[in-house]
């Protein structure tokens, strides 16, 4: 029965694949000189019970190079979308206009590229936990096959297979996180 064991890789890599497509939207929400919409993306804002992506409860729009808008739709959400943008560590602080909050987007002095660095590592850090996770449920795999009578020597072979593909996506989330941590201090 344990010869038969198989890891499902392509599942784990497709899981592994996630996070880092996850990262890259993260990093994309991270404008480095002009405002886009796109910087809006990964906040969610407590809507009707239950997290709701911004673009869900308003409009986003940029109106100018230095300028996002958001039109909420509900006149009561207002508040729970200025909120939700305040703590979503972006460092953009909105000012509202009747049901439109318009959200400045600052030079980028050194002060702020050093904290735009800070919150790609945060979304790298958040990606790694997630591989992480992954690996650690590939690992329980391997070891539910032992107790089901799986040889030692294929225990050690499995592990050291998901410990390659672990450092493969880790490596490959490092190596974005030192591009875009460039890309930011880049003036």
């Amino acid at each position: 029965m344990s010869d038969d064991f198989i890891l499902d890789t392509d599942d784990l890599n497709r899981r592994m694949d996630g996070a880092i497509a996850n990262l890259r939207v993260e990093f994309a929400s991270l404008r480095t000189g002009r405002a886009s919409a796109s910087i809006l993306e990964p906040v969610m804002v407590d809507a009707y019970g239950s997290m709701t992506p911004i673009n869900q409860v308003g409009t986003v729009n940029v109106p100018e190079p230095r300028m996002v808008t958001v039109n909420v739709w509900d006149k009561g959400l207002v508040g729970k979308v200025e909120k939700a943008i305040r703590e979503s560590g972006l460092g953009i602080n909105p000012q509202l206009n009747g049901t439109i909050i318009m959200l400045p987007i600052p030079e980028l002095n050194e002060e702020r590229r050093r904290d735009l660095t800070k919150v790609a590592g945060n979304y790298a850090e958040s990606a790694r936990v997630s591989i992480r996770n992954v690996r650690r449920d590939g690992m329980d795999q391997i070891k539910k096959a032992k107790n089901d009578g799986m040889s030692e020597d294929d225990q050690k072979l499995w592990e050291s297979e998901m410990q390659d593909m672990t450092n493969d996506f880790i490596k490959r989330i490092d190596d974005q996180l030192e591009t875009k941590q460039a890309e930011i201090m880049q003036v």
